[in-house]
């Protein structure tokens, strides 16, 4: 079959493949909101400049210091990571006790001073980062042409995703940083040390974001902007899924990624809203969200 619905096959899985891919990005940073969120209480705007900032890093490594894609892929969240402990320790662990309306007032400032540091060494013009030399080209499945840079993204960031779901809701680690969160004082009197166990959490999280930044580096142009541009369809998909829900944020930022690619070629016009559109419904519908629980 050469057509469906009118529209060329490999068009449609064009589009349908592009939407993953957004879907990848979506899952794994809306994923960092919702471990930040489920275990911090903390509605971490800066998680979209933190995103960018990855992307950035991967591209100064390689432009300044001749750092190639796979070092920076582990480099660049572990810097990140480094810099999340310095503002949960210095700033948000003021805030945790007070109204989810201060930490996100911070953060967004944190958004505010990153990008405009940025904006003012870089400018707002994209710089380009090459794809690594072992993923360039691509596969002709028969069907379709499928670049092999775009299939690694999907396929690394659904491993990455799982992995962070099994760890946080199939281990003793992951137990304890619940625990932690619903009842700090009797996993305190345990000799676990959950300020420290909280820390690591944010770093973690803000490192997921870092990790989609070196991802996107490579098929977009890596800008101060980059994150801003994303962070406000990744925090419709956290309310889609569910405030703090882990599964939630995987399944419905790939979902969702996959419905946009579908409108770009049904309804064009409408790609863009498509996704407050489902957010509006699902909030009339379920409050809580589809996997987020009723208080």
């Amino acid at each position: 079959m050469s057509n469906l619905f009118d529209i060329p096959l490999p068009a449609l899985l064009g589009q349908l493949l592009l939407g993953l891919v957004n879907g990848s990005f979506y899952a794994m940073l809306s994923l960092g909101l919702a471990v930040i969120f489920g275990m911090l209480n903390i509605i971490n705007f800066a998680h979209g400049a933190l995103y960018m900032m990855g992307a950035f890093l991967a591209w100064m490594g390689l432009e300044y210091l001749g750092l190639n894609y796979w070092l920076m892929l582990l480099a660049a969240p572990l810097v990140v990571g480094v810099l999340g402990i310095l503002i949960e320790r210095l700033l948000l662990q003021w805030l945790y006790k007070l109204d989810h309306l201060y930490g996100l007032l911070l953060t967004f400032g944190i958004t505010l001073v990153t990008e405009g540091l940025f904006r003012s060494f870089y400018g707002v013009s994209g710089n380009p980062y090459p794809v690594p030399d072992a993923l360039q080209g691509a596969t002709n499945l028969g069907f379709m042409v499928l670049p092999n840079y775009r299939a690694w993204v999907v396929v690394a960031s659904i491993v990455v995703c799982l992995a962070v779901w099994a760890l946080i809701e199939k281990t003793s680690i992951g137990a304890t940083l619940r625990a932690g969160t619903e009842n700090p004082k009797l996993v305190q009197a345990f000799g676990i040390n959950v300020p420290r166990m909280i820390t690591l959490t944010y770093a973690g999280g803000v490192a997921l974001a870092a990790f989609a930044g070196v991802l996107a580096a490579p098929i977009l142009q890596v800008n101060a902007l980059m994150g801003s541009n994303l962070i406000i369809v990744v925090f419709a998909v956290v309310v889609i899924g569910g405030m703090g829900s882990i599964l939630g944020s995987i399944l419905t930022g790939l979902g969702l990624g996959v419905i946009e690619g579908l409108t770009k070629v049904f309804y064009p016009e409408a790609s863009s809203t498509v996704v407050f559109l489902i957010m509006a419904v699902v909030l009339l519908i379920r409050p809580a969200g589809l996997f987020g629980k009723e208080k």
